[in-house]
């Protein structure tokens, strides 16, 4: 199949003129490695997940990096991270040649210790997710949506389209639980594992509240608080945090948790098509997860700083998603209608009169912007959020 771009092949580029190396993270089957042999065809090319690979640098690093000088692209090295102060051993022989590493990894957290302890000042960091509607320069209607959403954007349902979401999260599930998270936790209780899982993916959208996990699943909340942290370091999961700077001062400090595909969401709900999702008293949190996430996506390839969070009080006012960025605040409700209505604003009407507010709106799957007051829109969930600064 013909290559599919990325959007962040442009700061990609850039950062490879610029640093002596670049690290794409990001979780299993994003992509990472097709992005980058594709981009940098000059490259030879090291995976540290294939045995002889691995054998080979374990067993005399000098030598392993005699025979494999730079330009190189070293392939997921959480599994060799003795490999990051030989890297940075080469680069600050020539401290001043660009582009002489292309490092990806999947595990962020164990992953950027050894790189801020090798390679700071050395290393531009990008984070790769699964494709975006935007990448895959679709604007898609209602059924299309919904189709997606149960799909995922994982690379290979673009490669392959007849593969079976249900077979490939299966054993997307198995592969990531074996090489991944006892990676990180050789003695994590699997069955345990899977079933905490599938408890997050039911509140979805939702506060995280470790007592009443660490309740059902009969585990400590240290456990708890361990195990999200993996989920987030794999990119299985992403953490949304509460905004409490300066708009109110009660507000609620707990994090909101997502995922970082819809189609692995919909898979650990038992959702398996676009008609069972539509009927699902799921479907509101799954589409709020796809927006927050197709945020995130395009975050991830802009050079302009911004910051995301959502928004409640104690009383129980809440706004999806804030969108910060030079001092100022764009708010954004995400609902599953089609016919939005004061209603769905009302969240947003509370910060009417908020100095750093610059933008107030509904995102729902509306085919054309609809006025709901004098200065708050509903409009088409997939508008470009950035177009406005």
């Amino acid at each position: 199949m013909r290559y599919q771009p990325r959007a962040l092949e442009s700061e990609l580029k850039k950062a490879l003129a610029t640093f002596p190396a670049v690290l794409v993270t990001g979780s299993r089957q994003a992509g990472k490695t097709t992005l980058l042999r594709n981009l940098l065809q000059n490259y030879s090319y090291i995976s540290f997940d294939l045995y002889s690979d691995l054998e080979g640098v374990k067993e005399d690093p000098r030598l392993f990096f005699s025979q494999h000088p730079p330009p190189v692209i070293f392939d997921e090295i959480q599994y060799a991270p003795e490999v990051l102060r030989f890297i940075k051993g080469k680069i600050d022989e020539h401290r001043h040649r660009y582009g002489q590493f292309a490092l990806t990894g999947s595990q962020i957290f164990p992953l950027m210790k050894g790189v801020s302890e090798s390679l700071a000042g050395r290393v531009a960091i990008f984070e790769l997710y699964p494709f975006s509607w935007a990448e895959l320069k679709i604007i898609p209607n209602l059924q299309e949506t919904l189709e997606g959403m149960v799909r995922g954007f994982y690379p290979e349902f673009i490669a392959t389209p007849e593969i079976s979401p249900l077979r490939w999260f299966d054993s997307f599930l198995m592969t990531y639980i074996e090489r991944d998270v006892r990676n990180i936790r050789a003695s994590i209780n699997i069955p345990l594992f899977q079933r905490f899982l599938r408890l997050l993916a039911a509140r979805t959208g939702g506060l995280l509240n470790l007592s009443e996990l660490a309740k059902e699943l009969g585990i400590s909340q240290p456990t708890i608080r361990d195990w999200l942290k993996i989920l987030e370091a794999t990119y299985v999961i992403y953490l949304l945090k509460p905004y409490y700077n300066n708009v109110s001062k009660r507000q609620v400090k707990s994090s909101k948790v997502y995922f970082v595909d819809t189609g692995l969401l919909c898979f650990l709900l038992g959702i398996h098509s676009a008609d069972q999702l539509a009927r699902s008293p799921f479907l509101g949190a799954v589409f709020e997860n796809m927006v927050i996430m197709e945020t995130v996506k395009r975050l991830s390839a802009s050079p302009q700083p911004c910051h995301l969070y959502f928004y409640r009080t104690v009383k129980g006012v809440e706004i999806d998603l804030l969108l910060e960025s030079g001092g100022k605040i764009d708010a954004y409700e995400i609902k599953w209608t089609q016919t939005p209505g004061k209603s769905t604003s009302s969240s947003l009407q509370t910060l009417s009169n908020q100095p750093e507010i610059r933008k107030r709106a509904v995102l729902a799957p509306v085919s054309a912007p609809l006025p709901i007051s004098s200065d708050i829109l509903a409009l088409p969930w997939h508008s470009d959020l950035f177009e406005d600064g």
